[in-house]
């Protein structure tokens, strides 16, 4: 299932497999009515081929030619050391009018890119996001952040995520910054993000206007930077770098709902146990 602003199929797949540095071959079912759409051929530099329809019901075939050793001519994923540079910079200026605001039910927190140009920070405990940007033209009826998340998303199954996130709000208002939006019309000329991540499992995502990916347009720097290349962007949706943190993953509504059951019979069982003394002294 597609859920905007971070995990739509297409985005997070291609990231998947650019971070882990493996191929990846994924075939979704289709299913308009259920949001549920987007394959592609996803390899170590970035998507080979992709299908994205949200209008029809049909299907394509998708072929592409891979290299079947990816790792063999490109460094391992944990080469990059994805908080080397946030955590060595100086952090820049964190704006007085950072917010909070929700991705997912994920309390973020955003500071707005006011300007045309600029360095921001935003920080939420330990993780803190750094962003150098420079739009080609800032278009007045679109408002962009910067946003910070670290810790337990979900409710039965809770994985702890570190999100370094630039993406625009749905509107000017900026309620919506978090909320699903398809189009754009913002181009960049720069952007560079990091951050302080505790985890080495990062995966690097930029998605276009109209849910387009940009393949050959950004690359990851051995000290943990996302940056745009050859170029101009596209109009941007979003930017961002979405963290894992498996060893910090809780099953803790799954394993309460158990241990209160165990309470249950166990008290359960006690009172039987009363109640059988109590027929016995009778």
């Amino acid at each position: 299932m597609n859920v905007l602003p971070l995990l739509t199929a297409i985005e997070f797949h291609s990231a998947w497999a650019m971070g882990m540095g493996v191929n990846l071959l994924a075939a979704n079912i289709h299913r308009v009515s259920l949001n549920m759409t987007g394959s592609g051929i996803y390899t170590p530099n970035g998507s080979k081929v992709y299908h994205y329809d949200m209008k029809t019901e049909s299907g394509k075939l998708l072929l592409s030619d891979v290299d079947s050793h990816p790792l063999s001519s490109l460094a391992p994923p944990t080469a990059v050391n994805w908080s080397a540079y946030a955590t060595t910079i100086k952090p820049f200026p964190v704006q007085k009018s950072t917010f909070r605001g929700f991705i997912s039910r994920d309390g973020f927190n955003f500071t707005e890119l006011f300007e045309n140009a600029g360095n921001l920070t935003v920080c939420q405990k330990e993780l803190c996001c750094h962003l150098s940007y420079r739009m080609l033209q800032k278009e007045e009826n679109e408002v962009y952040v910067l946003g910070a998340f670290t810790g337990l998303h979900g409710r039965r199954r809770r994985e702890y995520w570190q999100v370094c996130t630039m993406l625009k709000c749905k509107t000017t208002n900026l309620t919506t910054c978090g909320q699903p939006v398809e189009t754009a019309s913002t181009r960049f000329e720069m952007f560079s993000l990091s951050g302080t991540f505790g985890t080495k499992y990062v995966f690097p995502e930029v998605l276009l206007t109209e849910i387009h990916l940009s393949p050959g347009k950004f690359e990851v720097l051995k000290d943990g930077r996302l940056v745009n290349k050859n170029g101009s962007s596209g109009p941007i949706l979003t930017v961002s770098l979405f963290g894992r943190w498996y060893t910090k993953d809780s099953f803790y509504s799954s394993s309460g709902t158990s241990n209160s059951a165990i309470t249950y019979l166990l008290i359960f069982i006690l009172l039987m146990i009363i109640a059988l003394q109590n027929i016995v002294l009778v």
